[in-house]
């Protein structure tokens, strides 16, 4: 096996990172410009009008601004912790009829960097010189809308060129090992034994505490991956003092934080969680600095600071003196109180970019956890790679890929991760977990036997799993001939109404079987997935007015493929939307999305799509004929 030098191959990414920079700082650019709001807010890339809140200094001495949206509360929308956002004032545009909904958009001279979300309420961290008293007029005429995100970009320049230099130490070690089939150090002991694991779990919790340099979990749809992956962290502490956890989202930083909270690990989450609940904030940074003893004195002596900025008396020399000591008592405490917080921690969580944090400055790991390493760009595991002396990954690099906007930069590679590449050069550190306990064993074949070589098996328990007697668990139900897919709005994205309505109609029927009551009492719960977002929208908006559908509507979420990575439900239904005579099925040949969508379904999957398009891939066909084939068997 011929490899490529690791610094050039490096180098190469390097190149393909600023394509995909330049090409989404430009498709950033043309959407804030071209793009009117009632579009955004549809994204959920806005919130306006705004209601502005209170402004106040968090217990990082940060100013921050309360926001809270007051209109389309039902679309999900993107702001999450850490991104970076713009203020707008909205005005009719002089220049259109009076009645049109047409505004200019006047931005803000400052970004702001969204601290937490719950629900319809944002907390943004802004610049002291920020204009609070504009943000805070009462004429209804702010928004919010999400920034172009530079840093992350930066500080993944900033983790490629420190590999690319590294020489004689264990990150140059690492990198030249990764790139090469060189085989990787281990320890050698006699496996241990973790009865309440099944023997693929067991034998990669062994794995991982074998490994001196790198192991792989690969945990297919419902191994228990997150599972086995506590298990190793809670074996590795055994000993190691402290390890760093990170994942690409913020959403599986909360995961896998709360799931070791409840085994009773200490963890230090750097970052806010996406839900926003009292026990996900209770581990965070934040929140266990403002509960430490010495917290009350650092915040009176900030207080002090700011008072005395503001009355600037600055030709005084008692002043300039009294200002000095009261900063470096304040950096004192501070320094203090993080000390005392990392030293009880026994893992400090965060998000791939967020261990770039200037409070790890310094920080040194035994070992590394990323997970959900199969969706990060390799780039941005290279962040905290560099403050840990072994890499453990978990994941599963059949289901979703990171997402990349520039098809060139995706063409030539980029997506390719480092996952990835290690399971193909070192496929002895990879452990496969082959048994699951999510799906009925129908639905869970035919994904077993096209991504898994077969070896994925169905626990004995969840095997038979249905909710009716002598049902299909999965159905593909065709879309009438001669009713295509539409295509709304330029990035927006396509629909197909009849199928929407076919989708509803399907739900309906498959509920009226189960009955109402049982329904409500069993908790059967659904989700509608979709690849396209505007067919997610168009479903939820029929949902809504679905009077029949009133009773269920905690019970069924719509959302894409995306959003429902790591989730499972009682029922699944799937509107695939392309239907055309040309046989073009676009980004539905990333197999890796089906694999998800279809791995989602406990007991029953239904599948809604015009097999005549979709049978021009092979994957679809294969799939149509299997589904098409249970049906026989069943009769």
């Amino acid at each position: 096996m011929t490899h490529t030098s690791p610094i050039l191959e490096l180098q190469r990414q390097r190149m393909l990172l600023e394509i995909e920079y330049y090409a989404e700082k430009e498709a950033f650019r043309r959407q804030t410009e071209m793009t009117g709001l009632e579009r955004k807010m549809k994204r959920g890339d806005a919130w306006f009008p705004l209601r502005v809140g209170k402004s106040f200094y968090n217990s990082l001495n940060q100013l921050t601004i309360e926001v809270f949206r007051t209109a389309d509360a039902d679309i999900e929308h993107n702001f999450e912790f850490g991104r970076p956002v713009i203020f707008f004032k909205a005005q009719p545009d002089s220049a259109q009829p009076s009645e049109s909904k047409h505004r200019q958009l006047h931005y803000f001279q400052f970004t702001g960097q969204v601290s937490y979300v719950d629900g319809d309420r944002m907390v943004v961290v802004v610049p002291d010189s920020a204009p609070l008293l504009e943000l805070q007029t009462t004429d209804q005429s702010v928004g919010v809308q999400l920034f172009f995100d530079e840093t992350s970009y930066k500080t993944m320049f900033d983790a490629l060129d420190r590999v690319i230099a590294a020489k004689n130490n264990r990150m140059a070690y690492l990198r030249d090992l990764f790139y090469s089939s060189a085989k990787a150090a281990t320890f050698r002991f006699d496996p241990m034994r973790f009865p309440w694991l099944n023997p693929t779990q067991e034998k990669a919790v062994n794995e991982v505490l074998r490994s001196k340099d790198v192991a792989v979990v690969h945990g297919p749809p419902g191994t228990g991956k997150t599972t086995t992956l506590v298990e190793a962290i809670h074996e590795t502490l055994r000993r190691e003092s402290q390890v760093l956890v990170c994942a690409q989202s913020n959403m599986a930083v909360d995961w896998i934080s709360e799931k070791l909270v409840d085994r009773g690990i200490n963890v230090l989450r750097i970052g806010n969680p996406t839900r926003v609940n009292d026990k996900m904030l209770s581990f965070t940074y934040e929140r266990r600095f403002e509960d430490h003893p010495d917290y009350a004195q650092l915040w009176a002596i900030r207080k002090t600071i700011r008072e005395m900025r503001s009355r600037k008396k600055s030709r005084d020399e008692r002043f300039h003196q009294k200002m000095e000591s009261l900063k470096s008592r304040a950096t004192e405490l501070e320094i203090r109180i993080n000390a005392d917080l990392f030293g009880q921690a026994r893992v400090i969580a965060s998000t791939l970019v967020g261990a770039a944090n200037r409070l790890l400055d310094g920080q040194k790991f035994g070992t590394l956890f990323i997970d959900e390493a199969a969706q990060a760009l390799e780039a941005a595991c290279w962040i905290p790679i560099r403050r840990a002396s072994r890499v453990i990954l978990a994941g599963d690099h059949c289901q979703l890929p990171p997402t990349i906007k520039s098809l060139p930069a995706l063409k030539a590679g980029l997506g390719k991760t480092l996952m990835e590449r290690i399971v193909e050069n070192k496929p002895e550190v990879v452990t496969l977990l082959q048994v699951q306990y999510r799906m009925n064993e129908a639905i869970m074949q035919f994904s077993s036997e096209w991504f898994y070589d077969g070896k994925v098996v169905s626990a004995p328990q969840v095997r038979h799993r249905g909710i009716l007697d002598y049902d299909t668990p999965m159905e593909w139900i065709a879309t009438p001939e001669g009713i295509g897919e539409e295509f709304i709005g330029e990035t927006f994205g396509r629909i197909n109404r009849k199928e929407a309505e076919l989708t509803i109609d399907t739900l309906k029927n498959y509920f009226a079987k189960i009955g109402k009551q049982r329904i409500l009492d069993e908790q059967i719960d659904v989700g509608i997935i979709s690849p396209y977002r505007a067919q997610v929208q168009l479903l939820r908006r029929l949902i809504k007015k679905d009077s029949t559908l009133k009773p269920y509507r905690n019970l069924v979420s719509v959302n894409t493929v995306d959003g429902f990575q790591g989730q499972e439900r009682d029922i699944i239904v799937i509107s695939m939307v392309r239907s055309n005579d040309d046989g073009e099925i676009g980004f539905l040949s990333d197999l890796r999305r089906m694999n998800v969508a279809i791995t989602r379904a406990r007991m029953k999957l239904m599948i809604l799509g015009d097999e005549r398009t979709l049978a021009s891939h092979k994957f679809y066909r294969k799939l149509y004929e299997y589904v098409s084939q249970l049906k026989e068997n069943k009769f």
